[in-house]
């Protein structure tokens, strides 16, 4: 338990991650997956693009068409392994020039299918220093013209940050590193931070506790994955490293249909959300995979918005039993 904290007076934040459709005919099931989340009045709604930066013109387009068609705050995540300086200055201005005023600075993860693969001489090498790029790209265009200047004045360029409550597996860091790295981030501008899924409450509130300690100061926000899908907890396992706790796949794969997974699932991540929450979490931020459902009744099981998909309230529906303690 994370010695400051106490529980919410006040709501605390909600967000989704969104991933830009990839191929035309997804585009209809991503908007209203989309339409879907932003009737839940989240905080903000982040949108990703892939680390080769392949599919960076849809990813804009989604934040455009969310700036201009609702009242959501989109945060544009931004990559910069791989690309010139330039390359990411270029990105960061059209960002800046459509209005995006959140960005969530990461480096990116290099190709896994080239072992010989060195990053580019003028490029842009961590999170650390695409932070220095934003704020330096932000000051040349206030610099440059007085409207924009105060128009960044009224609404200030914010930066997020991902961090690792258990270390990062595919990185080989540490808690302890990434608490050092959560700190050089916030002092290069940093303004809060996101962390990557887990599956323990004791890994956020732990992690927290240490960055405190350290120094870190800036908000971190708890990133939930629904436990809804054995197949995706492996999925993710793969893409992250981060691996999902035995006896929850265990108990997923032993349920008889998908209905029983996502009701068992949801209990689950709803019981993590909760404890993580009054530990003192900020908020939560859902990793939804472009799939409303559980991400929504993840949330409604802690009191905290969207639309229960069966009309039933789910925090009101009694626990699954045999859940183990998160």
């Amino acid at each position: 338990m994370v010695a400051e904290a106490q529980p919410h007076p006040h709501r605390p934040t909600v967000s989704f991650e969104l991933m830009p459709p990839r191929r035309p005919d997804a585009a209809p099931r991503f908007w209203e997956t989309a339409r879907r989340l932003v009737d839940a009045r989240p905080d903000f709604v982040s949108v990703t693009y892939g680390a080769g930066g392949g599919d960076r013109d849809t990813a804009r387009e989604v934040v455009s068409t969310l700036l201009a068609g609702t009242s959501v705050l989109p945060v544009a995540h931004l990559t910069c392994v791989g690309a010139s300086r330039e390359d990411v200055s270029d990105v960061i201005d059209s960002f800046l020039e459509a209005g995006v005023r959140t960005v969530l600075a990461l480096r990116g993860d290099p190709p896994k299918d080239q072992p010989d693969w060195r990053p580019p001489a003028d490029g842009v090498h961590s999170s650390v220093e695409l932070i220095a790029l934003l704020r330096e790209v932000e000051a040349r265009r206030c610099a440059s013209d007085p409207s924009t200047a105060l128009r960044g004045a009224a609404r200030p360029l914010t930066i997020a940050v991902a961090t690792f409550v258990d270390g990062n597996v595919q990185a080989g860091t540490t808690r302890a590193q990434e608490v050092q790295r959560l700190l050089e981030k916030q002092q290069a501008g940093a303004s809060f931070a996101i962390t990557q899924l887990f599956y323990e409450a004791a890994s956020y509130t732990d992690f927290v506790t240490e960055a405190r300690a350290a120094g870190v100061t800036i908000p971190i926000l708890a990133g939930l994955l629904p436990t809804t899908d054995p197949r995706r907890l492996r999925r993710v396992e793969e893409l992250t490293g981060v691996r999902a706790p035995q006896h929850l796949l265990d108990a997923l794969d032993a349920l008889p249909d998908p209905e029983a997974q996502h009701a068992y699932g949801t209990a689950y991540g709803s019981e993590l959300a909760q404890r993580v929450l009054d530990a003192g979490a900020p908020g939560l931020h859902v990793y939804t995979f472009n799939q409303y459902r559980p991400a929504l009744d993840l949330l409604e099981g802690v009191h905290l918005g969207g639309t229960p998909s069966d009309g039933v309230d789910l925090a009101r529906r009694p626990w699954v039993p045999s859940i183990p303690a998160v």
